[in-house]
C-alpha cells in the first residue's frame, strides 16, 4: 500500500488530556512552542484534524451557506489547486464545516490549503458549497470513514509523503485501529487538571464494542529547557 509516512504528533497533559483547562497554563504555552519546534523537525506536507478541532480553531462554528437548489456534481474526488504543496486535512464526513476561504494560516506554518474528507452521506448542497469556495475534497468511505482509503488518496492525488495526525482522540484511535500510524510523537506538558470530560490521546468510538490494546516501542526521550518532555515511539508489531 502506497501511503504517506504518518506521525501522530500531539501535546498532552500528564493525565493524558489533549484539550481542556490545562491549555491555558504557562506550561502549556511553553509546550506549544516545543510542539511547533518538533513540527518543523518532521516537516509534514499536511496535517489531519477532526471536525471539532477545525471548528474550535479555524471555522469557529460557522454554518455553511447551502443553496436550496444546488448544482449536482458527480460523487468523485475534486482537486482545487494542483500546484498547492501544503494542506490541512479536515475529517468532516457529512459536510458541516462553514469555511470562509480555502486555506488556513496558523502558527507560522506555510499557508495550508483545505482538503475536506467526506463520505457518501454528504449532501449535494455541501459539495456545491465546496466547489464555490474552490475547496478540494475526497471521498473516503460510503457511510463510515476509511482512514486507509484516505491516506492512499492523499499520497496518490496530492503527493503527500509525510502526514501529521493531530486529531481528537477518536480520529487518532481510528488511524491506530487501521494500523497506519508509523510513529507517535508526544510533547508532555508538566501539568494536570484532573478533568473527566475532556478528550484523551486515544478514544474509541461508541460503536466499537471492545477496546484492543496496541503496543509501541520507545524510540527516544528528550527533556526540554521548558520542563516538557518529547517522547517518540515506533508502532509495535
Amino acid at each position: 500500500m502506497k501511503r504517506p509516512y504518518i506521525v501522530c504528533h500531539m501535546m498532552m497533559a500528564l493525565d493524558g488530556k489533549i484539550s481542556g483547562e490545562f491549555m491555558n497554563t504557562e506550561q502549556a504555552e511553553a509546550g506549544n512552542r516545543e510542539y511547533e519546534r518538533v513540527n518543523r523537525f518532521y516537516a509534514p506536507q499536511a496535517w489531519v484534524n477532526g471536525r471539532i478541532t477545525i471548528d474550535e480553531n479555524f471555522t469557529f462554528y460557522l454554518k455553511p451557506d447551502l443553496e436550496q437548489n444546488p448544482t449536482v456534481y458527480p460523487r468523485e474526488d475534486f482537486i482545487a489547486d494542483v500546484s498547492a504543496q501544503s494542506f490541512i486535512v479536515a475529517i468532516d464526513t457529512t459536510g458541516k464545516l462553514g469555511w470562509e476561504k480555502n486555506y488556513v494560516e496558523y502558527a507560522g506554518r506555510p499557508k495550508a490549503y483545505v482538503i475536506e474528507v467526506l463520505t457518501n452521506k454528504v449532501s449535494d448542497a455541501y459539495l456545491s458549497f465546496l466547489r464555490k469556495k474552490n475547496i478540494s475534497y475526497v471521498f473516503a468511505g460510503d457511510e463510515k470513514l476509511s482512514c486507509t482509503t484516505l491516506v492512499q488518496k492523499l499520497r496518490s492525488e496530492f503527493g503527500i509523503e509525510t502526514l501529521k495526525l493531530s486529531g481528537g482522540g477518536k480520529i487518532n484511535y481510528s488511524f491506530l485501529q487501521e494500523g497506519i500510524i508509523d510513529e507517535l510523537s508526544l510533547i508532555i506538558v508538566p501539568v494536570a487538571d484532573g478533568a473527566n470530560d475532556t478528550p484523551t490521546l486515544f478514544e474509541q468510538s461508541s460503536h466499537v464494542l471492545k477496546s484492543i490494546p496496541y503496543a509501541f516501542t520507545l524510540k527516544s526521550v528528550e527533556a526540554t529547557d521548558s520542563g516538557c518532555i518529547w517522547v517518540r515511539y515506533d508502532k509495535g508489531e
